[in-house]
């Protein structure tokens, strides 16, 4: 059965109707935060998100979290690519091509030498974690509380400063999701600039053929099924210069983010208006999902 807009519903006596929204048409793990990640055909997720995601940082000896969100202290991180090798070692490839295990003492000595001073790879999150995030200047980019609170640090950048997800790597949700419909709205609106997916860090690319662009916000609160897991949707995605940044053979791109705030700005909890593409999820149901796998959502009319 269809309803009114021509998406299928199921109907089987006694279950929750269910609207389909799009098919999977990538799948991307990020290893190590802020490195570039590596594509995947099927993956399985468990309650943290993503098998092998995001399960190591690079740290440096003030407790700071590599994060490209203040690049000029780590956009480097975004010439390394991290994969899980076969035996479920974090492999990281260096922008000279040699590959590293996470671990290594010459991996740490390669990256120090990268970043300029002492860091290491690490699979755990200590208690006095930082994250640092620059200021972006585009309306929107940061609430405005935060922006009156920023600060000068000993680069030169105005940044601020915050914590991951307790025990994690995370910035917040375990998942991030994008639509070929809004990529496919910016890139008509603002034809200049790269809206490659791959510069939004998503772990889930959903086909939305005919959906309008940022149908997603509307699934806020509601539940969705991907092949077989199940996730809670929780807020649309707050972005940071990350996208305007060189990401492996992707030039940096300046305009991407204020042609986002030009474009979507939209309320986040009590944060104000923020420039926002995408949307945060949380794991409800472990299960695998592989490319081309439904993604649908409940119908709560």
């Amino acid at each position: 059965m269809w309803d009114a807009r021509g998406c299928a519903r199921d109907v089987e006596p006694g279950a929750t109707p269910l609207i389909a929204v799009g098919t999977v048409t990538a799948l991307y793990r990020y290893p190590v935060k802020s490195m570039l990640g590596e594509p995947l055909v099927a993956v399985v997720v468990n309650r943290t998100g993503l098998s092998g995601d995001r399960t190591h940082a690079v740290l440096d000896e003030t407790g700071a979290i590599g994060s490209a969100k203040h690049p000029r202290k780590w956009g480097s991180l975004l010439g390394c690519r991290s994969r899980v090798a076969e035996d479920d070692t974090v492999e990281v490839e260096l922008p000279d091509g040699t590959a590293f295990t996470a671990g290594d003492p010459d991996l740490d000595a390669r990256l120090s030498k990268l970043l300029g001073r002492q860091v290491r790879v690490s699979a755990s999150a200590p208690d006095h974690s930082r994250l640092e995030r620059a200021v972006p200047e585009y309306e929107g980019g940061v609430p405005d509380a935060v922006r009156a609170s920023a600060s000068v640090d000993g680069t030169g950048e105005k940044i601020t400063v915050g914590r991951v997800a307790s025990g994690t790597f995370f910035d917040f949700g375990r998942v991030h999701l994008v639509t070929t419909s809004s990529l496919t709205t910016l890139r008509s609106a603002h034809p200049a600039s790269d809206f490659d997916p791959r510069r939004f860090r998503p772990n889930l690319l959903v086909d939305t053929g005919e959906l309008p662009a940022f149908a997603e916000d509307s699934w806020q609160g509601g539940r969705l099924r991907v092949g077989e897991a199940l996730f809670r949707v929780l807020v649309p995605t707050p972005r940071c210069v990350v996208p305007t940044l060189h990401h492996g053979e992707l030039k940096a791109d300046p305009g991407i983010m204020r042609a986002i705030a030009r474009e979507h700005r939209v309320p986040v909890y009590d944060l104000g208006r923020l420039a926002c593409f995408g949307v945060y999820l949380d794991v409800l149901e472990p299960g695998a999902v592989r490319l081309g796998a439904a993604v649908t959502r409940e119908d709560e009319s």
